[in-house]
């Protein structure tokens, strides 16, 4: 590593979930202005593009651009830098649901000091919300999002006479009439290896399963009532042999997407561009909708997805980094460019309301203005979900207890029981108060 670049053992104000006095702009100007090396860990494909677009703006500033690996690889190497004081970068992306695991560990630069604050009308509210802290720091910069909607085979849906379903009552009735006329037609498949879409699928339905209520306690509710009804609901299906439960992301699964076993796919604001190069030879069959709802008369959806750019404890250049991770989520052009050619679906508001990315109209998609449909769907996604300091064990212990039982189709709410027994004892063996 360069001298210039991210290490353990720097200014102590700098991060740790400790404010630094605010830099005023006599500072933020010299610092922009010094030549540094900062060290960005991104996985985004061609995001060198975006990277460029800010050292032609800041040209004494230079970016070593690494791809450290994708979610949890990363974030193992950037528990071991930190952990070793070397190697760490001053600038990473990380997810939105690892947000808590790394402030937790005072491992995340408060963003208050160097402007993060004045910005957050330019994000949507239930992604700033996901990168606040609870004494109001702020932990990173939302980057992209996923607000989960279903993509759904029109043509499926003809042939069958399947209304688009309005409420999850509505989604089950579909189901069963779906698979009874055609039993190699499923309305949708709920994967066993997925607990990112059960996660999403709890946001939507106003479960609060975590609540970071302290640096050394958490709230777990993983079988309360709404999370049974919820795990009643799709255990339910999964038992009568109407919902399928292949693992997603497979061969057989992408192969089964293309030759239409599936009629729908419980997506996320990602999911639109994904499909549409997985599943090419479906063009034009799909179109978007909003998730089925609880309660008709209260739109409300989840999150899959999405990730935010955060400086790392230890950087020996917080000004600089900071106002690196702030370019490249807020400048007009390079969320844009994000949107457009890596496909990123937006956290900004004024993407979500700009005409030239909600009125595109896909082929795949029959000319209908996804992004329009998602954009909506944006803003019905809930501002009070919490993600717990320890997700990790959360998602290992979902695969084998509720995942589990949807492959097994086996009693989801005993699974359920299971899942917070499991992650009650390992908080506890944590050191946390578990409320």
């Amino acid at each position: 590593m360069l001298t210039l670049s991210a290490c353990s053992g720097g200014d102590d104000d700098a991060g740790g979930g400790k404010a630094a006095a605010p830099a005023g702009q006599a500072d933020i100007d010299k610092a922009m202005q010094t030549p540094t090396e900062l060290t960005f860990w991104s996985w985004v494909p061609n995001i060198q593009k975006e990277v460029d677009m800010f050292t032609a703006k800041y040209p004494a500033i230079k970016v070593k651009l690494v791809n450290a690996g994708q979610g949890e690889p990363q974030y193992t190497k950037l528990r071991t830098a930190l952990k070793a004081g070397t190697g760490a970068p001053d600038v990473a992306q990380i997810e939105f649901q690892y947000i808590p695991t790394f402030s937790l560990t005072k491992s995340l630069v408060d963003l208050r000091p160097y402007g993060a604050e004045a910005l957050k009308d330019k994000f949507v509210d239930w992604t700033w919300s996901q990168v606040s802290g609870a004494n109001g720091e702020v932990w990173a910069y939302p980057q992209d999002t996923g607000p989960m909607g279903l993509l759904y085979r029109q043509d499926l849906f003809d042939k069958y006479g399947i209304e688009v379903p309005k409420t999850w009552d509505e989604f089950a009735a579909a189901s069963r009439k779906l698979h009874a006329a055609d039993p190699n037609v499923y309305l949708t498949n709920l994967a066993p290896n997925q607990n990112g879409v059960w996660m999403g699928l709890l946001w939507q339905a106003g479960v609060k399963p975590f609540a970071n209520t302290g640096p050394d306690s958490v709230g777990v509710k993983l079988n309360d009532e709404p999370s049974k009804k919820l795990g009643a609901y799709w255990g339910g299906l999964i038992k009568e042999g109407v919902v399928s439960t292949d693992p997603d992301f497979t061969d057989p699964w992408y192969q089964a997407l293309n030759r239409g076993k599936y009629a729908a796919w419980i997506a996320a604001a990602w999911g639109p561009t994904f499909l549409s190069g997985s599943a090419k030879s479906t063009t034009g069959k799909w179109r978007a909708a909003p998730l089925p709802q609880w309660d008709a008369g209260k739109p409300a959806s989840g999150n899959w997805g999405g990730s935010t750019s955060a400086v790392v404890t230890g950087t020996k250049n917080p000004i600089a980094a900071a106002k690196f991770a702030e370019y490249i989520n807020t400048d007009p052009a390079v969320t844009k460019r994000f949107a457009t050619e890596q496909f990123l679906f937006p956290a900004t508001k004024a993407l979500l309301t700009d005409p030239e990315f909600t009125g595109q109209k896909p082929e795949f998609y029959g000319g209908q203005t996804v992004n329009q449909v998602f954009s909506d769907i944006s803003g019905t996604v809930d501002t009070q979900f919490q993600w717990p300091p320890f997700l990790d064990q959360v998602g290992n212990d979902w695969d084998e207890t509720v995942g589990k039982s949807f492959a097994d189709k086996s009693d989801t709410g005993a699974a359920l029981d299971q899942w917070q027994t499991r992650v009650t004892d390992y908080a506890k063996n944590q050191g946390f108060k578990v409320q």
